[in-house]
């Protein structure tokens, strides 16, 4: 597995330390999953979703009906922390 490409495609720059750390870990993840293949699912009915005949056929869109709005108060009024009218969130970078 060359955890380089996979590093690359998602953007990211690791070390050759982190090469060496992540490639067992990439490893031993796919082969956990791999295990899924021997799952005989012949008798298993698929769920209904949108990669389904059953799926596609379900009725998911509705009509675009327009209503008030809830009102910035009402909006921030349980909203656990709000300032000058606004919702205050964790800086995420």
């Amino acid at each position: 597995m060359d955890i380089k490409t996979i590093a690359k495609l998602a953007h990211l720059e690791i070390t050759e330390e982190e090469v060496a750390l992540y490639t067992p870990q990439m490893a031993d993840i796919v082969a956990y999953v791999e295990q899924l293949n021997e799952l005989d699912t012949e008798t298993i009915e698929p769920a209904i979703g949108g990669l389904t005949a059953e799926g596609e056929a379900t009725a998911t869109m509705r009509e675009d009906e327009p209503h008030e709005s809830l009102g910035q108060n009402l909006a921030l009024d349980q909203a656990p922390a709000a300032v000058a009218g606004h919702f205050r969130v964790p800086k995420v970078l």
